[in-house]
Formats: C-alpha cells, sequence, structure tokens
C-alpha cells in the first residue's frame, strides 16, 4: 500500500499571535494566512492579545482557556475580514524577553522563565508551528525564541517560527514596505491638508508631529502627500541643529558628553522658513511636520524622566513635541521680528492605526498571510521573516540576517541623506527652482 502524504504534513496546528502597535490591514495578514491553513485541512489557534497571557502559562495556575485567551479559528471567523478595522485576535506589548539583554542571558533559567512559558504554553496546545507578526521588538522576541529551543535537549519537541514583519513606521530592514504604512501615511496627509487650508484662511502656522518612533519614513510621506511646507527628521539632525551637553551616566556615575537636539536652533530653522515664505512667495500660513523621533534626541533634562515600556522604549508622546516646538518657534519669532505670529502644534498619529486599510495595505496583507503559510508548508522554513519585493513578489528572509548576532537586537532602517526619496520631500518643500540652503547634494553612484 502507497502512502500519500502532503506537503507540509509535519504542521498540522499552527499557532498566530500579533503583538505591539495596530496597523491598518493587520485583519488582511491574519485571514489571509488563517485561510490558507484551513483550506489545506491544518487547524489555526489564534493567541488573544499578544504574549500577555502566553507569558503567564502555567500547567497548574494559569491555564489558557478557549476563547478567553486563545480561539481555535473555523473559516466563519475570518470570512469578510481583510478590509476590516482593527485587529480581531486584538494585541499587547507584553514581552516574554524582557529580562534578556544578551545572549548569555538564555543560559539563565530565571531569565528565559517567560520564553519557558510560551514554549511550554505552545508544545501543551501541541502547536507546530507560530506565526509571529508584529514589529521589531517582536521579531526579536521571536528570535529568543527560537535561541531558547535551540538550548533545549535534543529530543524536545520544537516550533518552528516565522515572523510577518508590521509597522506604520517602515523602517524595517528586509523589506520594501511594511503593510499599514500608506494607510497611515494617507490619514494623516489628509489631517495635514485639512490643516493647511485652515493655516492658509487664519495666515497661521501649524507645527505637526507624526509618529515614527526612529525613522523619517512616515513624516515624510505624510508631508509630500500632504504638502506640507518643511519636514524634519532624525536622518536631518547635524551639528547645526545640536549642542553639546553634559550627563551622569546612571550605570557607571561617569560625566559623559553627547549631541542633543537644540531647540533654540531647530526653531530658528522654522522661523526661516517661516519668513522665506513671506519674502520670497508673499505666502504668510504653512505648516511643518516634525518626525516623532526627534524627541529621542533632545536633552536629557527633558526624557530622564520620561515612563517607558516593556522594550524599553520612551514614552515620546508625553513630551507632546509639536506644541513644545510651536511655543518656541512662537517666542523666537516674536524675538527676531518684533510681532506676534500664529503657531500651533498638535500630534498625528493614534488616529490612522485603525483606519480602513488602503487598497494595497490590504494586497500586500494578504500576500504576506499567505507567504506565511508558504514558508511553514511549501518551503518548510524555521527562523525567517516573511517579505516581498518587485510586483509583491514573496521572499523570506532568515533571522540571523535580521538580528545583530552580538547585541541580539534589530537594526533600523533609515532614510538615506541624500537618495531620491529624502531629495523628493526636500523638491516638493522647496517650492523653487533655487533649494533652501540645507538641501543635501544627490548621492554619488
Amino acid at each position: 500500500m502507497i502512502l500519500h502524504t502532503k506537503k507540509g504534513d509535519h504542521i498540522r496546528r499552527v499557532g498566530m499571535i500579533f503583538a505591539g502597535g495596530p496597523a491598518p490591514a493587520a485583519n488582511a495578514v491574519i485571514s489571509a494566512a488563517a485561510t490558507s491553513f484551513l483550506g489545506d485541512g491544518r487547524e489555526v489557534v489564534a493567541f488573544l492579545h499578544g504574549y500577555s497571557n502566553l507569558q503567564m502559562y502555567h500547567p497548574v495556575t494559569h491555564r489558557l482557556v478557549p476563547d478567553k485567551h486563545y480561539r481555535v479559528f473555523e473559516q466563519a471567523d475570518i470570512s469578510g475580514l481583510r478590509n476590516s478595522r482593527g485587529i480581531i485576535i486584538g494585541t499587547a506589548r507584553a514581552n516574554p524577553a524582557k529580562d534578556i539583554s544578551r545572549r548569555e542571558d538564555l543560559d539563565d533559567p530565571d531569565k528565559v522563565q517567560r520564553l519557558h512559558s510560551v514554549y511550554t504554553a505552545l508544545v501543551d496546545l501541541e502547536i507546530d508551528a507560530l506565526i509571529s507578526i508584529g514589529g521589531d521588538d517582536t521579531l526579536k522576541s521571536a528570535n529568543f525564541l527560537v535561541e531558547y529551543q535551540k538550548r533545549l535537549p535534543k529530543d524536545a519537541r520544537r516550533v518552528r517560527i516565522v515572523h510577518v514583519p508590521k509597522t506604520i513606521d517602515n523602517d524595517y530592514r528586509g523589506i520594501d514596505f511594511t503593510f499599514g504604512f500608506f494607510t497611515a501615511v494617507d490619514v494623516m496627509a489628509k489631517e495635514v491638508q485639512n490643516l493647511r487650508e485652515d493655516a492658509k484662511a487664519t495666515q497661521g502656522y501649524f507645527i505637526i508631529e507624526s509618529m515614527g518612533r526612529k525613522a523619517g519614513w512616515l513624516s515624510y510621506g505624510v508631508a509630500i502627500a500632504g504638502e506640507a511646507n518643511l519636514v524634519l527628521a532624525r536622518e536631518d539632525v547635524d551639528e547645526s541643529l545640536t549642542l553639546e551637553e553634559e550627563y551622569v551616566d546612571p550605570d557607571t556615575g561617569e560625566t559623559r558628553r553627547q549631541r542633543a537636539l537644540d531647540l533654540n536652533k531647530l526653531a530658528d530653522r522654522i522661523v526661516d522658513l517661516i519668513l522665506l515664505r513671506e519674502t520670497k512667495y508673499n505666502e504668510f500660513y504653512g505648516s511643518v511636520v516634525l518626525a516623532e523621533g526627534l524627541a529621542e534626541m533632545l536633552p536629557r533634562s527633558f526624557i530622564d524622566a520620561l515612563p517607558r515600556d516593556e522594550h524599553g522604549h520612551l514614552g515620546l508622546g508625553r513630551i507632546d513635541l509639536g506644541k513644545l516646538m510651536a511655543e518656541v518657534v512662537s517666542k523666537r519669532f516674536l524675538e527676531r521680528m518684533g510681532r506676534k505670529k500664529k503657531i500651533v502644534g498638535l500630534q498625528l498619529g493614534y488616529e490612522s492605526r485603525c483606519a480602513p486599510p488602503h487598497a494595497f495595505d490590504v494586497m500586500l496583507g494578504s500576500q504576506l498571510g499567505i507567504g506565511a503559510y508558504r514558508a511553514l508548508v511549501e518551503e518548510g522554513l524555521d527562523a525567517h521573516m516573511v517579505s516581498t519585493e518587485g510586483q509583491l513578489d514573496l521572499r523570506y528572509v532568515p533571522f540571523e540576517q535580521l538580528i545583530n548576532p552580538e547585541t541580539m537586537k534589530t537594526e533600523i532602517r533609515f532614510i538615506e541623506s541624500g537618495s531620491d526619496f529624502h531629495r523628493l520631500a526636500r523638491f516638493l518643500e522647496s517650492r523653487s527652482d533655487h533649494p533652501l540652503p540645507w538641501i543635501p547634494a544627490a548621492r554619488e553612484e
């Protein structure tokens, strides 16, 4: 008798988790992945609210309850879900690798306790593979789970891991664009366009802080599509916008020096723009987009008291950079010109994270979800990130190409100064054949 086995038959029950901040088209990823497995006669177990319950799992004291901590998907659960808002399985920022900061920590039973709980829960629920959907911190957690399993006895059960990159910030290495990015740009750009008309009517300026924790991709996209008159992100900060400060290292007690963002210099840059538009174009209104990540470059007196999340990130929203800079710019304008100017600051970002997804994000998210199925079943992969390139062609990137082997951390993809995308924003904001003096020259090939 000939036994016929299905391709990828070792993957019978798949777990799925979404962690970190929301992003449009999350449900496109979830439903496309689940549909792929269910249509092939396999089971899908969706864990609710990230790692928050998995990392607390104990077979006696904290068991996982169906429809409270996880749900076994049926086709009816995911039908017609791709274009919907939000995240059907919820999310959380719980970090099972919170106590791990270096490779040696993986050999410490106390520091891997949360990872052990996650692994044990997956094994006890007979999960063969886990689809991790999330940002760079979630990728880092997925890699730690892979590394944890490498240290188990040879006969221990292994859970394969594939990761789907998620962030509206679009600062991921290994993929051209992340799902949710274009939706977030579209939503915030429309807000900037509304504010631009308000500024035009009232002869004022809006200074708009855009989400984007590290890199400037989101703020640049918002500024380009929203027709802002200036956009600045961390990639634009050089010595002309900084000062040198002394601080005491809390770990060593030593006095150190570093460059920090100088609010007065940044304010003068914006005042220069206002005056240029007044004198050259006879336009007395406008909008400026500042990337959220600039706040991390503020002097330590601003950021030392800020709380941090489970992944160690500063609560940048507490600073409210837009309002802070509006106050400083108003003061500098009055000092320099002897007259007042209406300047208003505000934050944009949260309203975009669960917006109805842009069609491109639905297509991209769907392809990434299907890619998770193909990576596990058709390619037999483990410890890989699902990616796309070109015309949504799937490719799979090993974790080892995305994780720094020494620090065990992911690396941010910044906008390259002088790149075509960087120059695009600068060209559009200048409104002139003669670029503003701080526009970088074209990069040399």
